[in-house]
């Protein structure tokens, strides 16, 4: 997976200090419910399709981008489900150390676009539709995590309350 471009060019000026970055992920559903997922080929883990948010780029447009370039099928976002601050940072082999804000996206299907996944390509090894009942493994501890979101995002929405999900350590309530 290629570093992007703007990263290159920070990278020069700042070595491998941390970077906060904008990241997106996407919860792609079929017509029949199964969910879309990658197997990545840098961890040999299976996840949702997610990705970085270039610079001016609309974080909706990015999760577009994002799942064309790495599956080949053409969605839509949908609604926003969740916002979430990583907790710990990453730290590349190169020694680039990161920190990322999720922006979590419930997708659909686009209407006469793409909808059979292939491997499209360099950042995953296999792609496909999966029950979200019975996903793939080994799973990725992130995606774990952003099911367990959509889980509750759309318990709210059923319930009539389909605001994205966030965490806040500084007040309770927070959904």
């Amino acid at each position: 997976m290629a570093t992007p471009e703007f990263i290159l060019r920070l990278r020069e000026k700042i070595g491998h200090d941390p970077l906060w970055l904008i990241g997106v992920t996407a919860y792609v559903e079929d017509g029949a419910g199964r969910v879309l997922f990658g197997r990545r080929a840098d961890t040999g883990e299976w996840a949702l399709v997610y990705g970085i948010n270039e610079p001016g780029e609309e974080p909706a447009d990015t999760v577009v981008r994002e799942v064309r370039e790495e599956t080949g099928v053409d969605c839509v976002p949908m609604a926003l489900a969740g916002v979430t601050a990583a907790r710990h940072e990453t730290v590349y082999a190169n020694g680039d150390r990161c920190q990322y804000l999720d922006l979590l996206f419930c997708c659909r299907l686009r209407e006469g676009g793409a909808a059979v996944p292939r491997v499209a390509d360099d950042e995953s090894l296999e792609v496909g539709w999966f029950s979200p009942d019975d996903p793939p493994a080994p799973l990725a501890a992130s995606t774990v995590e952003r099911m367990g979101i959509i889980r509750r995002f759309r318990a709210g929405a059923d319930a009539g309350d389909a605001r994205a999900l966030f965490r806040c350590t500084e007040a309770e309530g927070a959904r």
